[in-house]
C-alpha cells in the first residue's frame, strides 16, 4: 500500500480496499469521507460494522462523508446524513515511509449527536506544526449505535447496544491496516476527544477488542465512569417500540422504518425518560463498568492525559433564562438541583474563599461543572492512580475568554481551537486572534502532539509536567501564562469529594 501517482494538486494512495484521491491543500494531503465500513442500513441497521467493499478505479476523496442519522441542531453538520456514515478522513503531511504519530479524533455531541465535519475539527495545522497524521471518524450515533435489541431480537442482536461503539474499533483496525499509506505509523496512534469524544476515549481505555489497536489517549471533558445498566437499557427500547406503536414482540419492524422516522422518536424518548441510547454493560463489548469502582486492568499499561475547562457548564447552562442576572437567593435555589439543599451554603462558601471575585452567576458555572465533569475527571485520575497504572496527566483549561463579553468564562468546548490550532476558526469561542491565543494555542498543540508521539505531554511551550499523584496531585494549568500547579482548587476538591458521580444512573451531561 504505497502512493501510486501525486502532482500539485492530487495525490493517490491504494488502501486495502481499492485507490483513493485526496488534495494537496494548506501544506497537507486532505483525503475525506473514505469509508471504513460498509453501508450500516439495510440488513446491518443495528448490527456490527461490516468490512469495506472492495472497489477498482480510483475514488475520490474530496468531501466529508455522510454523518450517523440525528436530529438537526448546532453540533450536526449541515451536510447529508445517512446510515452509510463509516466514514474516516486524514490529513498528513506526505505519502511516504515517515511513519509519523498518528493522532485519531473522536467528535464530541455526546453519544446522539455531532460529526467530523466542524470547522474546528480541521486537522490542517495541527499536522503541519507537529508532522503528525491527524484522523477523524463519522460512526453510528444515538438510537442507531446504541439501541439494545438483544432480547427483542435475539443472538444476532446482541452487540446493538453497543454498535456504535464497534464503529470506534472498526475505524481503528482501519487505521492499523491502512494509516502506513498515508504516511503513519500504526504502532503509535493516540486517540483524543472531547466531550462525547472524551467518553470514546473511555471507553476504549475499558474495552477489550480495543487494546492493542492503540498506545495512549486523551480524555478532554468526557471522563465516561460507568455505561448503561441492561435493565435501563430495555426499558429506552420499550420506550422507543412505545413511541412507534410497535408491539413488543413486533420489534423486527425497527429494522424497516425510515431514519427520519427513528431519530425523531429516539428524540423523544430522550426528553420523556431525561436519558440516551448510550453504550450498555451487555456482558460483551463491556464486562464491567469501565471506571467505577475500578480503572480498568486491560488498559494499566497506557497512558493517559485528562482534563476539563474550569466552567465546563457555562456552555449549556448559559441558555437557562435568567442565568447571567443571578442573585444570591437564586443561585442557592438553582444550586439545589446539584447538591443536596442542605449543601448548599457550604458550596458556595468554599467556592466564594477561592474566588472572592466571582459573580454569584460564576459561582453556579463553577460550582456545577465541579460537581459534574471536574469531579468524574478527578475520580477517573484517581483510580488510574491507584489501581497502579502507567503515567497519567491532568489539566485544567483556565483562560478566561473574551468573548461574549467575557461572560461565559472558562466554557466546554473552549479546549477546541487551542489544541488543534484552529483559534481563527472560532472567534464564537475565543474572541479575536491576539498574542494571547497565539501563545495559549501554542502551549496546548504542542503539548497534545507530544504526549502523541511518546506518551509524555512535556515540551518547551509548557513549564515541567509530573504525572498526577495522590501527595502532591500536579495540574497543568492552562491559561496566560501556563502554569503546573499542586492540588489547585484543593477545598472545592475536598467538598466534592464526599460526592460519587452523578452518572450513577442519571442522565448524562454532553
Amino acid at each position: 500500500m504505497s502512493a501510486v501517482t501525486s502532482d500539485a494538486e492530487t495525490v493517490i494512495v491504494e488502501t486495502a480496499a481499492g485507490k483513493v484521491r485526496g488534495q494537496r491543500t494548506g501544506g497537507v494531503n486532505v483525503f475525506k469521507g473514505m469509508r471504513y465500513g460498509a453501508d450500516t442500513g439495510g440488513a446491518n441497521r443495528f448490527r456490527p460494522p461490516q468490512p469495506v467493499i472492495t472497489w477498482t478505479g480510483v475514488q475520490d476523496a474530496f468531501e466529508y462523508g455522510h454523518q450517523s442519522p440525528q436530529m438537526r441542531g448546532p453540533l450536526a453538520d449541515k451536510g447529508p446524513m445517512s446510515e452509510d456514515c463509516l466514514r474516516v478522513n486524514v490529513w498528513t503531511p506526505g505519502i511516504d515511509d515517515a511513519r509519523r504519530p498518528v493522532m485519531l479524533w473522536f467528535h464530541g455531541g455526546g453519544f446522539e449527536a455531532g460529526s467530523a465535519s466542524q470547522r474546528v475539527y480541521d486537522g490542517t495545522r495541527l499536522a503541519l506544526r507537529g508532522d503528525v497524521v491527524i484522523v477523524s471518524i463519522n460512526h453510528r450515533l444515538n438510537v442507531f449505535g446504541h439501541c439494545f435489541l438483544g432480547e427483542r431480537l435475539g443472538s444476532d442482536y446482541t452487540t446493538s447496544g453497543n454498535a456504535g461503539y464497534l464503529d470506534l474499533i472498526a475505524a481503528m483496525r482501519w487505521v492499523r491496516e491502512n494509516i502506513g499509506a498515508f504516511g503513519g505509523d500504526a504502532d503509535n496512534v493516540t486517540i483524543f476527544g472531547q466531550s462525547g469524544g472524551g467518553r470514546k476515549v473511555s471507553l476504549c481505555y475499558a474495552g477489550e477488542e480495543a487494546q492493542g489497536l492503540f498506545q495512549r489517549g486523551i480524555v478532554q471533558s468526557g471522563s465516561h465512569l460507568r455505561v448503561q445498566s441492561p435493565e435501563h437499557a430495555a426499558r429506552l427500547t420499550d420506550m422507543l417500540l412505545a413511541v412507534l406503536d410497535i408491539a413488543p414482540g413486533q420489534a423486527a419492524r425497527l429494522l424497516e422504518f425510515p431514519t427520519e422516522a427513528l431519530s425523531a422518536a429516539q428524540f423523544k424518548v430522550m426528553r420523556e425518560s431525561r436519558s440516551r441510547f448510550s453504550p450498555v454493560l451487555d456482558g460483551l463489548a463491556f464486562q464491567t463498568h469501565p471506571f467505577v469502582p475500578e480503572a480498568p486492568k486491560v488498559s494499566l499499561d497506557l497512558p493517559m492525559m485528562v482534563g476539563t475547562t474550569r466552567t465546563e457548564l457555562s456552555n449549556q447552562l448559559g441558555y437557562e433564562d435568567g442565568v447571567f442576572d443571578l442573585d444570591t437567593a437564586e443561585l442557592k435555589r438553582r444550586l439545589g438541583r446539584y447538591v443536596p439543599v442542605e449543601d448548599v451554603d457550604e458550596a458556595i462558601a468554599v467556592f466564594k474563599a477561592e474566588s472572592p471575585e466571582a459573580s454569584p452567576t460564576e459561582l453556579y458555572f463553577t460550582i456545577t461543572s465541579a460537581r459534574g465533569y471536574v469531579r468524574d475527571q478527578t475520580i477517573m485520575t484517581e483510580q488510574r492512580v491507584i489501581a497502579g497504572a502507567a503515567p497519567t496527566y491532568a489539566y485544567q483549561l483556565t483562560w478566561r475568554s473574551p468573548a461574549e463579553g467575557g461572560r461565559r468564562i472558562s466554557q466546554h468546548t473552549l479546549d477546541l481551537p487551542f489544541m488543534f490550532d484552529n483559534v481563527a476558526k472560532a472567534p464564537h469561542l475565543t474572541g479575536p486572534e491576539t498574542d494571547e491565543t497565539r501563545a495559549l494555542a501554542q502551549a496546548m498543540s504542542e503539548t497534545w502532539i507530544s504526549f502523541a508521539r511518546s506518551g509524555d505531554p512535556n515540551n518547551a511551550a509548557i513549564p515541567a509536567w509530573a504525572p498526577y499523584d495522590l501527595a502532591d496531585r500536579p495540574v497543568m494549568l492552562f491559561d496566560t501564562p501556563t502554569r503546573l500547579a499542586h492540588d489547585p482548587h484543593s477545598a472545592e476538591r475536598r467538598f466534592m469529594s464526599r460526592y460519587e458521580t452523578q452518572q450513577m444512573g442519571r442522565a448524562l451531561h454532553r
